[in-house]
């Protein structure tokens, strides 16, 4: 192992090869460190969002709002698109968020049928100060690593994930 130190996943893939010397089990030690830190990266969020007294999904809509730049508003159909829910549920979010007075629904002049979803001041507020936590949770989980492997991993999965997002 090159003097590092051994991890959990090190030590089931150990019993793994130990048991079945005949399976290759070397994507184990990439895919199951993902998934261990795709549940450190869910904790994470989640404390920093309930921070802010909000829901992921909350945020998930506000910042998807929020990134559109001034005037800040989208269709429910492109607020679809961003957040991957259906339609049925992104209704009953943005009800839910109407509601705490962090969007409003207003007519699309381009569309006299269509309606847009428009953060309001306080829903921009909201999802700055989320983000602000949530960065510094998010490198805080990131911090063994340096920028310049950062830029290495962030390259190598979007090698991987490339294909999922085309697809």
């Amino acid at each position: 192992m090159n003097g590092v130190t051994q991890d959990e996943v090190d030590r089931l893939v150990a019993a793994w090869r130990r048991e079945r010397p005949d399976l290759d089990v070397r994507p184990l030690e990439v895919l199951s460190r993902i998934t261990r830190l795709a549940r450190h990266l869910d904790r994470a969020r989640r404390t920093a969002f309930a921070d802010h007294g909000l829901e992921p999904w909350e945020f998930d809509v506000l910042s998807a709002l929020r990134r559109t730049g001034p005037p800040y508003q989208l269709s429910p159909g492109q607020l679809l698109t961003q957040t991957l829910v259906t339609s049925g549920t992104m209704t009953n979010r943005i009800d839910r968020l109407a509601a705490k007075g962090l969007v409003v629904r207003g007519p699309d002049p381009s569309d006299r049928r269509g309606v847009l979803v428009r953060l309001t001041d306080a829903g921009r507020e909201l999802a700055d100060a989320a983000l602000v936590g949530l960065l510094k949770n998010e490198r805080e989980l990131l911090a063994a690593l340096s920028p310049e492997r950062l830029g290495e991993l962030a390259d190598l999965l979007r090698t991987l994930t490339l294909p999922f997002d085309t697809a």
